[in-house]
């Protein structure tokens, strides 16, 4: 009997079980056609084009919904109109209580912050919201870099990264568009970096600060020490060890271990190649072909003289190709050094083992 019991009660938790999955999953279902429900409601007014909200400043904002654009946007299949519009259910709806258009926007600035609450902690920490916390209210915040219905996912397209970017940043960007890097993204090349692989996306910092100018090596090596990928394009992988090998970056090197607030005296890659407008180095009117690269050695060496850019070897390491006589100077002294400190040590033993017999 207690076996049999044992065996019932079994089949009861299973089947408790089994009613309450079925019964969790017809209220998910009724859930989710009572919020189509509701988006087809808010549609059927918000579908129609002309509907317009005007603000006391006499901003004017359109209230009409893509319902395509919005259905194929990262969201289209994830939320409804009222989990970033609470409190709108009613008709007719709540006065609005902003000013103006941007009033608006910043009043639902933070609405984001329910799902994506990392990211939003990340943009806390930005340049771009110490500039909004010192009262610029135009500092860009979520729905002005990712939209508000028709928002795609992040970096897709690549290219469209530098357009947004763009609404605040025009000449940088007329700049970027110019270089090697965003002529060859705007062709759909996906292994040139965008405004995020170099800024970040939420935690922008000021480029303008010591510790960022410090890591502009460091950032440049994220790709130019990709092998595979620089061998693509013909480009040498030793950017970083020849970098850090010369006194520029043995400098900026030793000043990081100091202190992230020492803003670096010496170059770094972005005083050489420029930052936005980065040339190919093969380009007439690149600042690192030899014709040029007298007048920026001159910027930190104004009495350098035509001879002093020809110490510099181009980031590649000295070999029968590049720089032959420096490579063969590199391995004379290979040979000679160890031949001199044997040598001194021997002469040294011998002489104390004379020393020794003579006593």
């Amino acid at each position: 009997m207690d076996r049999v019991a044992c065996i019932n009660q079994r089949w009861t938790y299973f089947l408790a079980l089994g009613l309450l999955l079925v019964a969790g999953l017809w209220l998910a279902a009724a859930l989710a056609e009572e919020a189509l429900a509701a988006d087809d409601q808010c549609l059927a007014c918000h579908g129609a084009p002309g509907l317009v909200l005007t603000f006391p400043s006499g901003d004017k904002l359109p209230l009409n919904v893509d319902s395509k654009a919005f259905s194929s946007s990262v969201h289209g299949d994830k939320l409804g109109c009222a989990d970033c519009h609470s409190g709108y259910a009613a008709v007719p709806h709540p006065k609005v209580k902003a000013q103006d258009v941007r009033e608006y926007t910043i009043a639902l600035y933070e609405v984001c912050r329910k799902c994506h609450f990392a990211e939003y902690t990340k943009t806390l920490d930005s340049t771009h919201f110490q500039v909004f916390s010192e009262g610029n209210q135009w500092a860009p915040t979520c729905v002005d870099c990712h939209g508000a219905h028709n928002v795609a996912r992040a970096g897709q397209p690549r290219s469209g990264v530098s357009q947004t970017c763009s609404a605040c940043h025009q000449e940088v960007t007329e700049a970027y568009v110019g270089s090697v890097h965003g002529a060859a993204l705007e062709e759909g090349n996906a292994d040139v970096p965008s405004c995020t692989d170099c800024h970040r996306s939420h935690d922008i910092s000021d480029p303008r600060t010591a510790s960022f100018r410090q890591e502009t090596p460091a950032l440049c090596v994220q790709c130019h020490s990709d092998k595979p990928l620089m061998d693509k394009y013909g480009i040498s992988t030793d950017v970083s060890k020849t970098y850090l090998a010369d006194f520029h970056g043995s400098t900026v090197a030793l000043e990081a271990k100091q202190s992230v607030n020492i803003t670096p005296a010496v170059a770094v890659c972005t005083d050489c190649h420029g930052v936005h407008d980065i040339s190919r180095v093969d380009d007439p009117d690149s600042p690192l072909i030899k014709e040029n690269l007298l007048s920026v050695c001159q910027k930190c060496h104004p009495d350098a003289t035509a001879n002093f850019p020809g110490a510099w070897l181009s980031h590649y390491q000295p070999s029968l190709t590049k720089a032959p006589l420096v490579f063969l100077v590199q391995v004379f002294y290979r040979f000679l050094i160890p031949f001199m400190l044997v040598g001194l040590g021997l002469h040294i033993g011998l002489d104390l083992w004379r020393a020794a017999n003579n006593r």
